[in-house]
């Protein structure tokens, strides 16, 4: 497998990280349904799966976050637009896989993830292999600002909680180029919330965990327009996602981040937000 294209010193601690990654807040919530996610929830969660037989509790409450979190990547799906089986997309930062096999089973088209983890790239192929869709589902060990893939190439692309490793001018100048004209691009995201000022304590603490730099919500309109990709869909999923990490705080898989995250949703200055942009 070829090495992804210049990576920085900071994009091959961030490959490292990933390679060495075995947490089981991913690996148990995959094992649910055979899809592996790398991002959070959203929706009212079901809280009685904390009650009831003691020796079932664990396996009730990883079903209920794995729900959530499926919630969550088949919003950002319905955000992607119309896709016929002929188009091709573009899962950028794709993990473990999940969200690309979920579009692949939605729109029956061709579907590249892209990772700089070489052991999540091989995992995910794998996993494509063992479900009898590696002519549609392909991962690649390339690096998301500098793909190597042909211009105009994708009907859409999107990041689920991956934009946090890069500079954004260099991504969405990399996704207009890829982009066919009225191509769409969908991202997920924390940022941190300009009013608030500078990132909160909460909002550094989560970026030393996770070794990432969020930028904050202006960052990614101004670098959107920039690039010649107009928003036309932007939705807050603050209040959505706080139901998760409430249960997720109270599971067996719960890793001591996630009364960071809700001290800083609740505090007003991390946000959670999905952005549609369309190719013009």
């Amino acid at each position: 497998m070829s090495v992804p294209t210049a990576l920085s010193p900071y994009q091959n601690s961030v490959a490292d990280y990933w390679n060495a990654e075995k947490n089981p807040v991913n690996l148990r919530l995959g094992e649910v349904d055979n899809v592996f996610h790398h991002h959070y929830g959203i929706g009212e969660a079901d809280m009685s799966v904390l009650d009831g037989p003691a020796e079932t509790r664990e396996e009730r409450v990883i079903r209920e976050l794995h729900r959530l979190e499926g919630a969550q990547a088949e919003l950002l799906l319905s955000h992607l637009g119309p896709v016929r089986p002929t188009d091709r997309l573009l899962d950028s930062g794709s993990g473990r896989g999940g969200s690309s096999f979920l579009a692949n089973e939605r729109f029956g088209c061709r579907v590249d993830g892209v990772s700089i983890s070489e052991s999540q790239v091989d995992f995910a192929n794998r996993q494509a292999d063992e479900r009898g869709v590696d002519d549609r589902v392909r991962f690649h060990l390339k690096n998301m600002l500098d793909t190597g893939f042909e211009s105009s190439a994708f009907a859409a692309i999107w990041n689920n909680e991956s934009t946090m490793y890069v500079d954004l001018s260099l991504l969405f100048a990399e996704y207009a180029r890829m982009l066919r004209r009225g191509g769409r691009y969908v991202c997920v995201t924390g940022c941190y919330n300009d009013v608030y000022g500078l990132p909160s304590r909460a909002v550094s603490q989560i970026n030393a965990h996770y070794i990432c730099d969020i930028h904050p919500r202006s960052t990614y309109f101004r670098e959107l327009a920039a690039n010649r990709l107009v928003p036309v869909a932007v939705r807050d999923l603050t209040a959505a996602t706080i139901p998760y990490w409430e249960l997720r705080a109270k599971s067996a898989v719960a890793t001591g981040i996630e009364q960071t995250f809700l001290d800083a949703y609740r505090s007003g200055s991390f946000q959670y937000l999905l952005i549609a942009a369309d190719r013009v």
